[in-house]
């Protein structure tokens, strides 16, 4: 998965100043945000509230509202979730599901949050509420909820959609409540790990993410 959510802030930054949008500090970047993750207070911004495609950060949402679900016995982590063909047709990062194929929700999630598998995100995505539309529905509910009013989202995954954008901030703020759940530390925090193990459809999961909490 692309640097998608492993810290929302580096120590480093606690004890420093906050910094104008004129250092170096993400300079080349068109929109950018650090918050201290507990209060949500911003140490450093630039043009947080541009509306930009948010990408793979996408999941983030999705991750938040499969881990509720879960807290709210919507699903489970052991439920085993049997692949539509919309999901095994996903482009872009994926993990190589097959239409009818069965995989448990954790392993699922372990390949949304290791790999930004698009197909294991869509699968979650109609185990929880029944359809990618309706699951769509429910994470433009979540945001407004948190009091996003930069973001629309038209899919799970974050491929490119029309009228499908968000904000650093708005990001942030999905961080900050995702990081509320410590089952996502648990796989976020994976090095490498395999799906189908011992079987002639293993894949291995590596965690593209160069820093570690």
């Amino acid at each position: 998965m692309k640097k998608i959510f492993v810290c929302l802030l580096l120590v480093a930054f606690l004890f420093m100043p906050k910094v104008s949008a004129s250092e170096s500090l993400a300079e080349n970047a068109k929109s950018a945000i650090i918050i201290e993750p507990t209060t949500g207070k911003i140490l450093f911004e630039k043009n947080s509230h541009e509306k930009l495609h948010p990408a793979s950060m996408t999941k983030m949402m999705s991750m938040l509202l499969i881990l509720e679900a879960i807290e709210d016995n919507v699903i489970n982590w052991d439920d085993m979730v049997t692949v539509s063909e919309e999901a095994s047709s996903m482009g872009g990062s994926q993990i190589l599901l097959e239409t009818g194929e069965k995989m448990s929700v954790s392993d699922l999630f372990k390949g949304v949050a290791v790999a930004s598998g698009n197909d294991a995100v869509v699968a979650l995505a109609e185990k929880v509420a029944g359809t990618k539309e309706e699951f769509v529905k429910l994470m433009n509910k979540r945001a407004k909820e948190l009091g996003l009013n930069d973001t629309n989202f038209k899919n799970p995954h974050g491929l490119d959609d029309a009228n499908h954008y968000s904000s650093a901030y708005d990001m942030a703020m999905i961080a900050k409540e995702l990081s509320k759940h410590e089952e996502i530390f648990k796989y976020t925090s994976i090095y490498e790990d395999y799906l189908r193990k011992g079987t002639d459809k293993e894949i291995w999961l590596v965690n593209t993410n160069k820093t570690q909490c």
